[in-house]
C-alpha cells in the first residue's frame, strides 16, 4: 500500500476528497491530513508518505514552498498538484522538481484517482527502470574484475593499444590510468602445479599487497600478472611480496619466484612487461623462490669477451685421479666462477654442456649412453644451481667409478709385486727398482706408493716382515738356530747382526730366545 498524505487550507475541500476517494481501490492509504505548508512538512518528515496531494495556494508555506523543501530532504515523494484557474500558471513553477500532475479545482473523486493511478503507474515504471539499471550495474560489476584482466591482458600484447584507449578504460573503471605511476609483478609457480594455484596466488597477493589495480593470468606462460600503485618504499613493498611468498608456500608447500618492474607510467606497460620477463630469466643465477628486481641483474656491456676458460685437461687427470672430494670442490669453483661472471644465460649453459660432454668422454664406452641420455634432463634445467647439483652429482658418481677402477688396477699391480716377493725373497738383492723393471720399467716411486696404500706397510718394511715369518716357520720345524745360516738362507746376504736386529723387531725376541719358546 502507498500511503497518501492530503494537505488543503479549506476544511470542507479538505473533509471531502478524504471521504469520497477509494483509497484502497487506488492501492493507496490516507495516512494524515494538514492545513498548511508547515503542518504538511512536519507530517512529511513524520509519515513519509509516498504521495503528497497539495493545494498551491496556503497561508505559512504555499504548495510551492513545500515541493521545494520536500524535494530537498525527501526527493523520491511524489506530488500532485490542486489549483484554481488563476494560479495554473503560477503551479507550473514547480515541474522543476519533478511534478507532472495537476488538477484544477474544482475536481471529483474520479480526477483524484485517475491521477493517482497515474502518478503509481509512472512510479512503477521508474521503480522497474531502476531495478533494472542496478541488475545491469551489479551483473558489471561483477563482470569488472574478468573486463579488468582481459584489459591488462590485451593492453600488454596488443601494440595497437595506446593512450586513447587509456582514456576510454578510465571511464570504464572509473580510476586514473594516465598519469599514475605503476609497477608491474610477475609471479611464477615452479615445480608441478595446478593451474588454480595462479588463482590462489592471485587471491592470497590481493588480500595481502596494498594498491592492487589489476592482475591476470596467462595461461601459455603459466605466470600470474599484478599491477600495483607505486608504493612509498620499495622495501615495504618487497617485504609484501615475501610474505606473499610465504603464505603461498605454506598453504600448497610450492616455491613462486617473483620480478618487480621499476615503476612507470600505464602507456609504458608493454616494456614493462617485457622487464618483469627478463628478470624472471635472471632466476637462472639468483634461483627459484627470489624476488627479483634489476638491481638483482647485471647489465654487461660486453658479454662475448667471458675471461672464462675450462682446462679440459687438468679437468681430466683430476676425474682420472678420483679424488671425489677434489673432484667436488672444483666443480664448486668453476660455477661460483660462472655465477659471479653473470654471462648471458645461453653463454653460461654453453659452459655447462662443455663439461658435461668432457665428463661423458671418460665414461667407460659401456656406459656412455646411459649419461648421453641424461643430456635430456640438464637441458630443463632453468637455475645455475640445478645446472651445479646435476653436474657436481655426475662428477661425483664419474670420479667414484675411477677410484674404484684405480684401487683394483692398484691391487691388480701389489698382487704382482706380492707375488715376485714370494718368489724371489730369499734374494738379497731384492728391492723396489728391481721389482719396477720386472714389471715393464713401472716407476719406482708410484709402485712404492700403491704397494703402501693397498699393504699399509712400505716395500722393504713388507719384505722384511715376509723373511722373518719364512724364518720363524723354519725354526719351528727343525729347531735350527744357527743365526748366520738363517740369514743366508732367508735374503740377510750372511748378515746375521742385521738379521738378528729384525727379527726381534718382528717377534720382540732374538732367534734363540723364539727357538727356546717352542720347546
Amino acid at each position: 500500500m502507498y500511503k497518501v498524505l492530503l494537505v488543503d487550507d479549506e476544511r470542507m475541500i479538505l473533509e471531502g476528497i478524504s471521504q469520497v476517494v477509494d483509497w484502497q481501490g487506488s492501492g493507496t492509504e490516507l495516512v494524515g491530513t494538514a492545513r498548511n505548508g508547515i503542518e504538511a512538512y512536519e507530517r512529511i518528515a513524520e509519515k513519509r508518505p509516498d504521495i503528497v496531494i497539495s493545494d498551491i495556494s496556503m497561508p505559512g508555506l504555499d504548495g510551492i514552498g513545500l515541493v521545494a523543501k520536500t524535494y530537498e530532504h525527501f526527493p523520491d515523494i511524489r506530488f500532485i498538484m490542486l489549483s484554481g484557474y488563476k494560479d495554473f500558471d503560477y503551479a507550473r513553477r514547480a515541474m522543476q522538481y519533478g511534478v507532472k500532475h495537476y488538477l484544477v479545482k474544482p475536481c471529483n473523486e474520479h480526477q483524484i484517482q485517475e491521477a493517482i493511478c497515474e502518478l503509481l503507474s509512472e512510479r512503477a515504471a521508474e521503480e522497474e527502470r531502476e531495478q533494472f539499471v542496478t541488475s545491469m550495474r551489479e551483473q558489471f560489476n561483477r563482470m569488472l574484475p574478468q573486463v579488468k584482466e582481459q584489459f591488462l591482458k590485451e593492453f600488454i600484447s596488443n601494440k595497437m593499444y595506446g593512450s586513447r584507449d587509456l582514456d576510454y578504460y578510465e571511464r570504464l573503471f572509473h580510476i586514473n590510468l594516465q598519469n599514475r605511476p605503476v609497477r608491474m609483478v610477475l609471479m611464477r609457480v615452479e615445480d608441478s602445479h595446478e593451474y588454480e594455484h595462479l588463482f590462489a596466488l592471485k587471491n592470497i597477493a590481493e588480500d595481502i599487497l596494498e594498491g592492487v589495480l589489476m592482475g591476470t593470468t596467462i595461461q601459455m606462460q603459466d605466470e600470474l600478472l599484478l599491477l600495483l600503485d607505486d608504493p612509498q618504499t620499495l622495501t615495504g613493498l618487497i617485504d609484501g611480496l615475501q610474505k606473499v611468498k610465504e603464505v603461498f608456500g605454506g598453504f600448497y608447500k610450492l616455491e613462486v619466484t617473483i620480478a618487480l618492474s621499476e615503476p612507470d607510467r600505464m602507456v609504458d606497460l608493454r616494456r614493462m612487461y617485457r622487464d618483469t620477463q627478463q628478470y624472471m630469466n635472471h632466476r637462472f643465477y639468483v634461483g627459484e623462490g627470489s624476488v627479483i628486481t634489476r638491481q638483482d641483474v647485471a647489465l654487461a656491456d660486453s658479454r662475448e669477451s667471458t675471461g672464462f676458460e675450462l682446462d679440459e685437461e687438468s679437468f681430466i687427470l683430476l676425474m682420472k685421479s678420483g679424488q671425489v672430494q677434489e673432484v667436488e670442490t672444483e666443480i664448486d669453483r668453476l660455477f661460483a666462477e660462472l655465477s659471479a661472471m653473470r654471462l648471458d644465460i645461453g653463454v653460461t649453459r654453453s659452459y655447462v654442456l662443455q663439461l658435461y660432454a668432457v665428463m661423458i668422454r671418460l665414461y667407460p664406452a659401456e656406459e656412455r649412453s646411459r649419461f648421453t641420455s641424461r643430456l635430456a634432463d640438464l637441458s630443463v634445467l632453468e637455475t645455475l644451481t640445478g645446472l651445479h647439483d646435476f653436474i657436481r652429482q655426475a662428477a661425483s658418481e664419474l670420479a667414484a667409478g675411477y677410484y674404484r677402477s684405480n684401487i683394483n688396477r692398484q691391487s691388480s699391480v701389489v698382487n704382482k709385486m706380492l707375488q715376485i716377493i714370494e718368489e724371489n725373497y730369499v734374494n738379497a738383492e731384492l728391492s723396489l727398482n728391481g721389482v719396477a723393471h720386472q714389471m715393464l720399467y713401472m716407476n719406482p716411486d708410484y709402485l712404492g706408493k700403491i704397494f703402501k696404500k693397498v699393504t699399509g706397510d712400505n716395500f722393504s718394511q713388507y719384505v722384511n716382515r715376509y723373511r722373518i715369518e719364512r724364518a720363524t716357520e723354519h725354526i719351528r720345524r727343525s729347531g735350527d738356530v744357527k743365526v748366520f745360516e738363517l740369514a743366508e738362507l732367508f735374503g740377510f746376504g750372511g748378515n746375521s747382526q742385521y738379521f738378528s736386529q729384525v727379527f726381534k723387531k718382528v717377534t720382540g725376541m732374538t732367534p734363540t730366545e723364539y727357538r727356546k719358546c717352542g720347546e
